[in-house]
Parts: structure tokens; sequence; C-alpha cells
């Protein structure tokens, strides 16, 4: 399963490299915004919770893909051979556990952080 967490985190890493993040600069205020980040280019990047949510909408978007390959083969479409319902399944299935391994280490750092003496 550990596989599948690094999978995701390296996809994630790769979408934020795609998005082209600006270097940081010295002179720069100190702000809420995330560190090498300028304000006007705050808007460009993705936060956080747009990149979960394209997340969630990929696991649900494969979750969905997978049981209309699994329709169709019980229908006894042609197109749908049965390595295409497996294949299906089983990304649908991957993708499911590694959101639910994030979901557990998000929670798990959030418990950490919150029992962290100040």
């Amino acid at each position: 399963m550990s596989h599948s967490i690094t999978s995701v985190l390296s996809q994630i890493r790769s979408l934020q490299s795609q998005v082209g993040q600006v270097a940081p600069a010295a002179d720069l205020p100190r702000s809420n915004a995330i560190q090498g980040l300028a304000e006007g280019n705050a808007v460009n990047a993705p936060s956080f919770s747009q990149t979960l949510e394209g997340a969630l909408k990929g696991v649900n978007e494969a979750q969905q893909k997978s049981g209309q390959v699994a329709a169709a083969f019980e229908r006894g479409d042609a197109t749908a051979d049965l390595a295409k319902v497996m294949v299906a399944s089983q990304q649908s299935q991957l993708a499911f556990r590694a959101t639910v391994e994030v979901r557990n280490r998000l929670v798990q750092a959030y418990q950490d952080v919150m029992n962290m003496p100040l």
C-alpha cells in the first residue's frame, strides 16, 4: 500500500511542477502565502483543496468507468472483454485504496499536530 501512496504523492508533485511555480525572491514580504509564490501568481497555482478535489474526481471517474465496463460485459457487449473489466476494476480499487491511505495519513497528521504541547 505504501507504493500506491508514493505513486499518488509523485502524481501530486508532478502536477505542481507542471503549474510552473515561481522561484522565491529574497525581498518578498512575509505573509500567509505559500513560500515561493508571489501574491499575483498564487491564483494560478492550485490550492491543496483543489488538488484533493481533482484526485477525488479522478477516483470517482475510475469507479464509474469500472462499473460501466462491467455492466457492458454483463450485457454481452463485444467491445467489453473480461480483461478490460478486470483492469478497470483493479484500477478503481487501487485508486480507492490510495485515497483511503492519504486520508488516514492526513487524519494522523492532524491528530499529531493537535496533540503537540504548546
